[in-house]
C-alpha cells in the first residue's frame, strides 16, 4: 500500500486525464501521509477517484511522474523488469537495434529515464528523482532482457549531467555504473561508421533520433554539392558521402566536433570528399552567398534554438534567419534539408517560419518529405514532450 495520498484540485489534472503521466505542483490541493521525496505515491482527483500511482518530488515543478494507471499497481523489480522487456519488444519490431534508443521515458511508461544502446554500451540519462532510485535495476533489468537475445553488454556509463536535474534538487553526475570500460565505441549506421564518444560527446554521445531521416537524404545526394550546417560530428555530411556527393562541406561552430567528424571522415574513407570546417554557421552563410557559391543540396540540422516558452520568439528569428540563407545558396531545383529539434517550436509554428524564410529568399518550397524522429524515440499521443523533431525534404524552386 502506497503511503501518501495527493488529491489534486477540482477541475485540475487535465493532461494526465488526457493520458499524459505529469502532475504540476500548481494542481495539487491536498498531500496526506508520511513521505521522502522519490517515494512512490497514490493520486487521486478531487472526488476520491484513483488515477494511478507515481513518485513524487515537491521540489519539481513536476511533482508526481505517473508510473501506472492501476489501481492495484505494485512497483517493484518485477513491474520495472516487465516495462523494460515490453521496450525492448517494441524495438525489436520496429528499428534495427544494433544502435538505438532502447528506453525514452515517457514514451516507454518509465518517465524521467532515458537508455541509448551504442554497439555493446549502454548509455543512461536520469532526471528525476523518483526513477534516479531504481537506475541500477532498470539497467540490470536490460542487460537480463538482451542476453536473452544473445546480446552481451560490456558496459555501462552514465551522462546524467544536464542542468536539469538541479531543479529536481540532484546533483549533475556522470561516470560507469558498474565496471569501467573503454567509452570509444564504434558504430554502423546506415552503411556509416562513426566513432561514439559516450563520456565527452553531447549528451548521450551521438544523436540517433535522426538514423532514418538522414538515410531518407541518400536519394538526392548522388553526384551532388553539399553543404551540411551544424555537422556536429558528421552525420548527415557523411551519409551524403556514402551516398555518392560529389563534394560535401560540413560546418559546426564546435574545434572538437570537428576533429571527430574528420575523425568519422577517415573511418569511412571518405576524407577526400566530405571536408569539414569550424565557422559560426549565421557568419558563414552570408560569407558564401556573397562569394556566389551555390549547392545542390542544402542541410541545416541546428541545436535546439529554445528550451523554454519563454524564448519561443528568438528562436522564431534563428531559424527564420538560417532558412532564410540557406535557400539562398540552393541551386534552383535543388534540395532543402531543414528541422528543429525543440519541443518547444510547435510543427505549426516551424512551418509558418519555413514559409516566411521562402517569402524573404523569393523562393517557391516544394514538399517532399515531412519526417518526425526515428521510431525508437516513439511519440506517445498526450505525453506531448515526447514529441519534439520536425524534419522537412523540400525542393527549392526559383519565382516562376
Amino acid at each position: 500500500m502506497n503511503q501518501a495520498i495527493v488529491t489534486l484540485k477540482k477541475g485540475e489534472g487535465r493532461t494526465l486525464k488526457a493520458g499524459g503521466a505529469w502532475v504540476y505542483d500548481n494542481e495539487i490541493e491536498s498531500i496526506l501521509g508520511s513521505f521522502e521525496n522519490g517515494d512512490v505515491v497514490t493520486v487521486h482527483d478531487f472526488d476520491g477517484y484513483c488515477m494511478g500511482c507515481g513518485y513524487i518530488n515537491t521540489r519539481s515543478k513536476i511533482t508526481v511522474r505517473l508510473l501506472s494507471r492501476r489501481k492495484d499497481a505494485v512497483i517493484d523489480e518485477a513491474f520495472l523488469e516487465q516495462r523494460v522487456r515490453d521496450a525492448w519488444e517494441y524495438r525489436r519490431q520496429t528499428i534495427d537495434t544494433s544502435s538505438c534508443r532502447v528506453i525514452f521515458g515517457e514514451a516507454d511508461f518509465l518517465p524521467g529515464i532515458v537508455v541509448d544502446k551504442f554497439s555493446d554500451v549502454l548509455v543512461v540519462e536520469s532526471l528525476a528523482l523518483g526513477i534516479d532510485r531504481w537506475k541500477v535495476t532498470i539497467v540490470n533489468a536490460l542487460k537480463k532482457v538482451m542476453a536473452e537475445d544473445g546480446i552481451h553488454i560490456r558496459g555501462v556509463y552514465e551522462r546524467s549531467d544536464a542542468r536539469v536535474r538541479r531543479q529536481e534538487g540532484m546533483e549533475r553526475v556522470k561516470g560507469f555504473i558498474g565496471e569501467p570500460f573503454d567509452t570509444k565505441v564504434e558504430i554502423l549506421e546506415n552503411g556509416v561508421r562513426y566513432m561514439v564518444d559516450v563520456e565527452e560527446g553531447q549528451k548521450t554521445g551521438f544523436f540517433l533520433d535522426q538514423k532514418n531521416n538522414r538515410a531518407a537524404i541518400h536519394p538526392f545526394c548522388r553526384g551532388k554539392k553539399v553543404l551540411d550546417c551544424f555537422t556536429h560530428t558528421g552525420s548527415f555530411a557523411l551519409n551524403a558521402g556514402i551516398a555518392g556527393a560529389d563534394s560535401v562541406l560540413g560546418v559546426d561552430a564546435s574545434q572538437v566536433a570537428i576533429e571527430q567528424a574528420e575523425e568519422n571522415a577517415r573511418l569511412n574513407h571518405l576524407e577526400e570528399k566530405v571536408r569539414f570546417q569550424c565557422a559560426d554557421v549565421f557568419e558563414l552563410l552570408p560569407e558564401l552567398e556573397r562569394a556566389g557559391e551555390k549547392y545542390d543540396v542544402v542541410i541545416l540540422d541546428p541545436p535546439a534554438f529554445t528550451k523554454s516558452r519563454s524564448s519561443v520568439k528568438n528562436a522564431v528569428k534563428g531559424y527564420r534567419e538560417i532558412n532564410l540563407r540557406g535557400l539562398k545558396l540552393v541551386r534552383d531545383g535543388g534540395f532543402l534539408v531543414t528541422c528543429s529539434c525543440s519541443h518547444f517550436m510547435e510543427p505549426e509554428l516551424f512551418s509558418k517560419t519555413l514559409r516566411e524564410a521562402a517569402a524573404g529568399a523569393h523562393k517557391r518550397l516544394r514538399q517532399v518529405e515531412f519526417r518526425t524522429q526515428a521510431c525508437d524515440h516513439p511519440i506517445l499521443w498526450a505525453a506531448d514532450q515526447t514529441y519534439y523533431l520536425k524534419f522537412y525534404i523540400f525542393q527549392v524552386c526559383g519565382e516562376r
